[in-house]
């Protein structure tokens, strides 16, 4: 049985845990409104300073091909905007995936440590209950590393899958760019 004392101490560290995951969230929206406001003020500078090209065009000829300039960059800052945000969604979803480890491996000794203590303490004749619950919990650990990998190879593969998307994009925006 756990204690009075025990059960505020554990609910202490969940509430510091909630809290520190949502300090995390809001770092990693941070970083999503300052990375927004950059490519928006960006965006307005280079707006006034294209309008003003445009508009300084002297012929059809002149302005087809500063239309033309125009596109390719812009291809390149959309692909540079996705590579920061998903660096942005990345790191927050580790720092979220680290506390979260560490919570469960936590939560994983404390238990064991329960089972342990009423392992201990019970009757004579329950060897079989208790090996039950003992598999029951490998089984649980084992059943929860193998979430975890699978996680982390997926998003292992996705971060490749993004890494050849992202060099395919700018590979043809540098062979249009040279066209």
């Amino acid at each position: 049985m756990m204690t009075a004392e025990q059960i505020m101490t554990a609910h202490k560290s969940n509430v510091e845990v909630l809290f520190g995951l949502t300090n995390k969230a809001f770092e990693g929206v941070e970083k999503l409104v300052e990375l927004n406001l950059q490519v928006a003020r960006t965006a307005i500078g280079e707006a006034a300073e294209n309008t003003k090209a445009v508009l300084s065009a002297k012929d059809a000829q002149e302005f087809m091909a500063l239309q033309a300039s125009l596109l390719q960059p812009a291809a390149e800052k959309a692909a540079a905007y996705s590579r920061h945000l998903y660096d942005i969604a990345a790191a927050t979803s580790a720092e979220v995936t680290k506390v979260a480890e560490s919570t469960a491996t936590e939560a994983q000794a404390k238990f064991m440590s329960a089972v342990d203590a009423a392992v201990k303490n019970a009757p004579a004749g329950s060897e079989n209950a208790v090996a039950l619950v003992k598999s029951a919990v490998a089984a649980a650990n084992n059943a929860f590393e193998g979430v975890q990998k699978a996680v982390k190879q997926a998003s292992e593969t996705a971060e490749a899958n993004f890494q050849a998307i992202s060099a395919s994009a700018t590979k043809a925006t540098k062979v249009k760019r040279v066209a």
